[in-house]
This record gives structure tokens, sequence and C-alpha cells, in this order.
């Protein structure tokens, strides 16, 4: 399959909107930013990754390395192969809508919560950026795969992730959106992704959202030594 033309480059940005929802008393706001990721932020995304192992109770599972995800994840252009949005948060600062790197390729979203209570963030350390000081929150792995029904090509989430002190403000919904506005934008037919059916409060989630959780679909997946004792095999010997 062709690859898909990369998005025209955005229009200039305005300035940032500091400003809180009209209304609302002040609390503790929480400014959040969700960007294209890049190879800098490897060593956060590999953090996360085992977080999610943990969370999803796979760490037997779990082998990736910086080095692997730096080699692997970023060498076609965004969109086109393995996408990563990061979510940042910043309890103090607003964003800047410009991120340098990648902002030619990907206007980042940005969106400020009005909090009741602040966060507590017990890793902040560990996931805070040299950049600007924001504190990475979560991302979202994406890439392109194709439907022969539909004759068209789609986005496949493969991780969905945001740390435990973030959850439940909405910020899951935010990276699904962006990656939904990004398949809407090029023309792609769907975005789908899979669940552990042990994670009620996800499907419910998804259910409500609009997706649709295919019951009679069954992943099927070779790896490890089964993948290696299959494809060592010629086709003459199958």
């Amino acid at each position: 399959m062709a690859a898909a033309a990369p998005p025209p480059p955005p229009a200039p940005a305005p300035e940032p909107n500091t400003d809180l929802p009209e209304g609302q008393p002040l609390g503790h706001p929480l400014f959040a930013r969700i960007r294209l990721g890049t190879k800098s932020d490897v060593p956060h995304i590999h953090k996360l990754i085992h977080q999610m192992a943990v969370y999803e109770r796979l760490t037997h599972l779990f082998s990736a390395t910086e080095q692997s995800l730096s080699s692997t994840l970023f060498d076609s252009p965004p969109f086109q192969s393995f996408t990563i949005f990061i979510l940042e948060i910043s309890p103090t600062t607003p964003f800047s809508p410009f991120h340098n790197p990648t902002f030619s390729l990907f206007r980042p979203l940005l969106k400020t919560l009005n909090l009741s209570q602040p966060v507590i963030d017990p890793d902040d350390a560990a996931f805070t950026t040299a950049e600007d000081g924001s504190v990475v929150a979560g991302y979202v792995l994406f890439f392109r795969n194709y439907s022969s029904f539909m004759g068209k090509p789609g986005f496949y989430i493969e991780d969905l992730f945001v740390r435990e002190c973030y959850r439940r403000r909405g910020f899951g919904k935010m990276l699904l959106a962006a990656v939904a506005e990004q398949a809407v934008r090029l023309g792609y037919g769907r975005v789908e992704w899979c669940v552990l059916d042990w994670n009620v409060n996800a499907i419910k989630f998804y259910e409500i959202m609009g997706a649709e959780v295919l019951q009679e679909w069954r992943l099927c997946r070779l790896t490890g030594d089964a993948l290696q004792a299959y494809g060592s095999n010629t086709f003459n010997n199958l």
C-alpha cells in the first residue's frame, strides 16, 4: 500500500489561552498538552510502558529496552508508521502551542483543567522533561493498518496509558480523541484497539464513547519460540 502523504503544515498558532473556564471558581489549575513524541522522550516512554505492564499484570512479557525503543519507534515519519502522542502536565505554567521539534508535523493540543484539589504526583521527578520542566503523564502509541472491506487505511492503537495519579480526569479520553481526530483529518476509516477482558471500567468507558466491543473476535499471536519454529520452516516443509 502506498504511504499516505503527511498532513499539510498547520497554520500559525495563536498565543496560548491561559484563562480558566469562565464562571468557575479559582481552584487548582492543571495545564495539559498532547504533542508528538520524539527520540528524546524514550526514557520516559520506557518507564511508562513498564508501568503499564505492571498495571496489566504482564511484566513477564516486558523485555523492551530504551535502545530497542529508540531504534525502532522513530525510523519513519509520524502517521506513516509508528506514532506516539505524549501527554504533558504542568500545575503552574501554561504550555506554548509550539513544540519546535515537531510543530511542522502536528500542532499540539492544549487544555486547562480547574481541579478542586491539587494532584499529588509521587513520581514527578522521574517524569520531568528537560525541555521545559513539564511532567509526562501518559502516552498513546498507534500505527497504520488497513481494512480491505472498507478499502481504507486506519489506525491501530497498541498502547494507551495514563499514570495512576492522573487517571479519572479525562486524559485518556483526550489521548483517544487526538488519535481519532488525526484519523478523520487523513480520511481514514476507523480506529481500533484491544482491551483486557477483566478491565471492566475501560470496557464501559469505551462503550460510552461509542466504540463497539467485538465479542466474537479473538486475538491470535505468534511470538517467541512458536514464531521462531514456524518461521524457520521453509514453505515446502509445511
